[in-house]
């Protein structure tokens, strides 16, 4: 694989990891660092929304609001942490690639994608580019959802920014909500 798409794939597969689910704060109660759901629509999001697309894997999407309070930049992996999605990272590259969100795909589920060698994740190293978690970052409400140039471990984002973690599979790369 050429040195660009490899570290394009290291940029989209950086903010993966595994999520439990929507935040369960009260509308209006969150304070800095606790996720709100009030609304997560990119409008109405104050915070940093939180977009979750488990793809071909089965579970439901998360979509969520995390209040940051004053804070004027936020760690992506802290606001993942706040929404309750859980992130798995590789042992070879940590956080900066992820494997699993929310426990997805488990460690003895087989991912099978059309045209493909079927496989069970082992959060080794690289998931095949064929199937993988795609970190995505939208800069602001309405803007085009562009690929993590940075992992979870090291992105950081600003109030008004959305994140989206979608599990990628075949030659198609859908963006989150899509």
């Amino acid at each position: 694989m050429p040195v660009l798409a490899t570290l394009t794939l290291l940029g989209a597969l950086a903010l993966s990891g595994c999520a439990t689910g929507p935040s369960t704060a009260t509308s209006g109660t969150a304070t800095p660092g606790t996720a709100a759901t009030e609304s997560a629509s990119p409008e109405a999001c104050s915070g940093v929304r939180v977009v979750v697309d488990f793809g071909t894997l089965a579970a439901p999407k998360i979509t969520d609001c995390v209040d940051t309070g004053t804070a004027t930049t936020i760690a992506a992996s802290a606001v993942m942490k706040t929404a309750a999605i859980a992130t798995e990272g590789t042992v070879q590259y940590g956080d900066q690639v992820v494997c699993r969100v929310n426990g997805r795909p488990a460690a003895d589920e087989t991912v099978t994608v059309t045209g493909q060698a079927s496989f069970v994740e082992s959060c080794q190293s690289m998931a095949p580019a064929y199937a993988y978690w795609a970190l995505w970052i939208q800069t602001a409400p309405g803007a085009a959802w562009e690929y993590a140039q940075e992992g979870l471990g090291s992105l950081q984002v600003t109030p008004g920014q959305s994140l989206g973690l979608v599990f990628t599979t075949g030659a198609e790369t859908p963006t989150p909500g899509s």
